[in-house]
């Protein structure tokens, strides 16, 4: 009832929002008619410019896919149903480009409107801005404010700036959950819950109001490795102690009251930033730099999403007469059936490696995995094709992105080879099943459902009592699904079935440690991983593709015709520039999208035998 009654209100408000969006229409069309005569406006990157790395949103290994026209209208609005996502690959190409390219003298970090983004990811970011650094370029970081996650990739410029009024987010890695237990019983809702594993803590929302011990020390443990990591990692590019972090509330106030509460100067004085500057001093710092722009208003620069356009062919070109590592991307959660792009389906992922496994040129492939798992049906689906592809001669090797546990790990233990960044969170190998029955919480309305049925097993209901023998049947048939979870990593991994449960029960772990425990092969990055495909297939010369799922002929048409710069500015609409709005906006979006995701989430328990392998432990703040 829950369930059905928070999918039915969104599918209301998202029917609202398409009939609204289709009143544009006949803009478009008028649009389109202009947009076919003219053509869009041409980059030019003039020389000893700088590149604005202006990252928006969140850095992902696979985009979601849009409709191209709500898409086009949100982009053009400035507004969107969802958060902006950016590919981690275009970044670093974006980078390593700039390196080598004669026209970027200098990078400007422009990261306000950057997200929350994994350790694993930002060091992928920053390996690329060492190399560009190596290059004899310049890196400048400026901000009016630094969350954690934009200041690890700050960390890395030459000079990091901040507003004199700004603020410093480095507070650490956190999770605390919801718990819902009294909530549940003031609701009268019978919840059964059937798991195995100490550490299985993906259930314990519905039947604890507080995390367990054994939870606790699991989190604990990965989460210590995560900030150990990260601290590491900016006192070794900013020059000071590890101990310079405040981990202790006593040490912030200290500092923060000899910086007479001003947070800036506390940044400055403790070695955060180089500098406090506002936002004309540094426009002026960089015109300096580079010299003013053709209107001579500002410095020389090219926004990242420019400088994509001009170094990414519009349609890339696959040669076929090369050798192929493909790259199949399974990120999000698990489910059955199938699922668009940015979204992991059993039947749609599975097709992926058919595709590369029929493909005469592929000769090795890399799964890249980004999910915390899901139905564990689905996984198995997937693992099959994973194992088909081995069979048939063509090395698969796993690559763990930040995460890849429970369900994750599951397809990714068939592979040969089995790489992670250190900071990936892995493991969780451990199934369960809840069921909910709203039995009671009918009979306090004066409902109540009965009836007849041919057998003892026909009539199930969540609006009738749970019949105890389905229960026990359920119950063995999550232990069994354990059963199978524990044989397939050991004979994947070679170990006994009691070395597997011993470091299994649903424990997450970091991939440093995982790599100890033998579930992990090697710590490296997609690059790495890529490069052991290649070995393991006796490649010397081959190219890299991706092979996922292609827009139809009409999304492609919608697409071209939309993206031309003639079509958005007839629609007249500009993105908000007000820096605390803009900040305000993000900040509200961000609560709305995890109630939908929490909404939509519903969705994807459709395993037809309702076991799951999914880590929902696995986010962190």
């Amino acid at each position: 009832m829950i369930k059905k009654f928070f999918i039915g209100f969104w599918n209301t408000l998202n029917f609202s929002r398409r009939l609204i969006l289709n009143f544009f229409f006949l803009f478009i069309v008028i649009a389109i008619v202009i947009a076919a005569s003219s053509n869009e406006d041409e980059i030019i990157i003039e020389p000893g410019s700088a590149l604005v790395l202006n990252i928006s949103g969140f850095i992902v290994e696979q985009q979601k896919y849009v409709d191209p026209f709500e898409a086009a209208i949100g982009d053009s609005m400035g507004k969107s149903d969802e958060p902006p996502e950016i590919l981690l690959d275009d970044i670093i190409t974006a980078i390593d480009s700039a390196a080598s390219d004669k026209n970027i003298k200098v990078m400007v970090l422009d990261l306000r409107n950057m997200r929350n983004t994994h350790l694993n990811k930002l060091k992928e970011v920053s390996d690329a801005l060492i190399r560009f650094k190596n290059a004899k370029k310049k890196i400048i970081a400026t901000g009016d404010y630094y969350s954690q996650a934009q200041y690890y990739l700050a960390a890395y410029a030459d000079e990091i700036s901040m507003h004199p009024y700004g603020w410093m987010g480095v507070e650490g890695y956190a999770m605390y959950p919801m718990y819902f237990k009294d909530a549940i019983e003031k609701l009268s809702v019978s919840q059964h819950i059937f798991r195995v594993g100490t550490y299985k803590s993906a259930v314990e929302p519905f039947i604890r109001n507080n995390m367990s011990e054994p939870a606790k020390a699991s989190a604990q443990a990965w989460l210590g490795a995560l900030w150990q990591e990260y601290k590491t990692d900016i006192a070794l590019q900013r020059n000071f102690d590890i101990n310079n972090f405040d981990e202790k509330m006593d040490d912030f106030l200290s500092k923060f009251k000899t910086a007479n509460g001003d947070s800036g100067q506390y940044a400055l004085d403790n070695g955060w930033v180089d500098s406090l500057k506002t936002k004309e001093e540094i426009r002026q710092q960089l015109i300096a730099l580079v010299g003013k722009d053709i209107k001579g208003k500002s410095f020389k620069r090219v926004s990242l999403k420019d400088y994509l356009k001009t170094i990414k062919p519009p349609i890339p070109f696959i040669n076929p007469l090369t050798e192929k590592v493909a790259i199949v991307v399974a990120k999000g959660n698990i489910v059955d059936g199938k699922r668009k792009a940015g979204q992991i389906g059993g039947d749609s992922t599975a097709a992926l490696l058919r595709k590369a496994r029929l493909d005469e040129k592929v000769k090795a492939v890399v799964l890249r995995i980004d999910s915390g798992g899901g139905s564990m049906f689905a996984s198995e689906v997937i693992r099959a094709e994973v194992l088909a592809l081995k069979e048939s001669g063509k090395p698969v090797i796993a690559s763990m992105s930040s995460v890849a546990a429970s369900g994750g790990y599951w397809i990714a233990s068939a592979a040969n080879e089995i790489w992670a960044a250190p900071s990936t969170i892995t493991g969780s190998i451990g199934i369960f099943g809840t069921i909910m029955t709203f039995d009671k919480t009918l009979a306090k309305l004066g409902v109540y459902s009965d009836g007849v049925s041919t057998t003892e097993m026909a009539g199930f209901s969540p609006m009738r009592e749970l019949n105890p023998k389905l229960g026990q049947m359920i119950q063995m048939s999550i232990e069994r699904g354990y059963e199978r979870f524990l044989t397939i990593v050991g004979e994947a991994r070679g170990l006994s079935i009691e070395e597997v449960d011993a470091i299994a029960q649903g424990r997450v772990w970091i991939a440093s440690k995982a790599k100890e425990l033998g579930l992990v092969d090697h710590l490296g990055n997609k690059q790495d991983a890529i490069e052991a495909a290649a070995k393991l297939a006796s490649l010397k010369y081959y190219d890299v593709i991706t092979i996922e799922q292609e827009l139809s002929t009409k999304d492609k048409f919608i697409q071209e015709l939309l993206s031309n710069a003639h079509v958005k500015s007839f629609l007249n609409l500009e993105q908000n520039d007000n820096t605390f709005e803009a900040g305000l906006q993000s900040q509200v979006g961000s609560m709305i999208y995890k109630l939908h995701s929490q909404v939509q989430s519903l969705k994807d328990y459709n395993d037809p035998n309702a076991v799951y392998a999914r880590c929902l432990v696995c986010d962190i703040n």
